[in-house]
């Protein structure tokens, strides 16, 4: 099958779960209340794309290129970040749902996530070195072996993580927050 090449193009409330996206290369595209779900992007290229209101939950990203992608308002349940082609994976999220999924060993620097629910989700050995959670939701999200050198958690809530098994050197945490330091120890504040 030809792999086509979309450039500044806009796709409108496509259900992709009936008629698949093409594989191929998308530069500058944005995606508005697109299905997504449970379907095959897997080799796909996606460049400075901007995807608001889409549902991508249980999409197979296996050597997917996400470079320079922000999430607005986007379901994303599941995925496999993991997967996905390492060279210029950068993504940003903003008020979305990105919970039961994979950013093991990924490279997130800088990144920002605002107003977005992890929940259980895997940062295991993953490098958040200056990425700031706003206004997050991390209940359950597994930490370990996780670079958060600088990172902001300042106003990001329900996270757990062990100072002893990450590097947190320079993190910022609110004090109410703070709590999620210390639940390795089993203790009660008040």
């Amino acid at each position: 099958m030809e792999e086509v090449f979309a450039e500044d193009k806009t796709f409108d409330t496509i259900d992709f779960t009936v008629a698949p996206l093409a594989k191929g290369e998308y530069e500058r595209c944005i995606f508005l209340n697109c299905d997504f779900s449970n379907t095959d992007l897997s080799g796909t290229k996606f460049t400075e794309c901007q995807f608001t209101g889409c549902n991508l939950s249980s999409a197979n990203l296996h050597k997917t290129a996400l470079r320079d992608i922000s999430f607005t308002g986007c379901k994303l349940l599941g995925l496999r970040f993991d997967t996905c082609n390492e060279m210029l994976f950068a993504i940003s999220f903003d008020h979305c749902i990105v919970n039961f999924s994979s950013f093991y060993k990924r490279k997130l620097k800088n990144a920002s996530f605002k107003n977005t629910s992890f929940h259980e989700v895997d940062f295991t050995e993953a490098d958040l070195s200056s990425a700031v959670f706003a206004n997050c939701d991390l209940l359950k999200a597994v930490f370990e072996n996780t670079i958060l050198e600088k990172a902001d958690f300042s106003s990001a809530y329900n996270y757990s993580l062990d100072p002893e098994l990450n590097k947190i050197k320079k993190a910022k945490f609110s004090i109410p927050g703070v709590t999620g330091l210390l639940d390795k120890y089993n203790i009660e504040i008040e």
